[in-house]
């Protein structure tokens, strides 16, 4: 049985599991299974034409399952599965005297600056 981790946004339907087991010979299979014993979860994950969410990675033993069939991928038993959420946002526009990348202590617009 493979091994699925739950990202923390997730968890509220897991009972604040980080790592549950379900059943399936497939990604599909395997969430199908995970939401029958999970009501809801796959909600988050899939769009109500079954496919994955844009926003949700899903990975099979470290693969991102897109290159590997995506929902369609084979599962064995002891495989893990892992869910993540994409990451976004961030700026589109460079503010002068900003480096990009650059940690500024309490949150403010330039290093050292108060945040407004």
């Amino acid at each position: 049985m493979p091994e699925i981790r739950i990202p923390t946004i997730l968890r509220k339907y897991t009972r604040d599991e980080k790592k549950v087991q379900a059943d399936g010979g497939t990604v599909r299979e395997v969430l199908a299974d995970l939401d029958r014993r999970y009501p809801g979860i796959s909600g988050q994950l899939l769009n109500d034409d079954g496919s994955l969410h844009r926003f949700v990675n899903v990975y099979l033993n470290d693969e991102d399952i897109r290159f590997l069939g995506a929902l369609d991928a084979p599962v064995a038993a002891g495989d893990v599965l892992a869910i993540l959420p994409a990451v976004a946002g961030g700026c589109a526009t460079r503010t002068p005297g900003i480096r990009p990348g650059r940690w500024r202590p309490g949150g403010g617009g330039a290093a050292g600056a108060p945040a407004g």
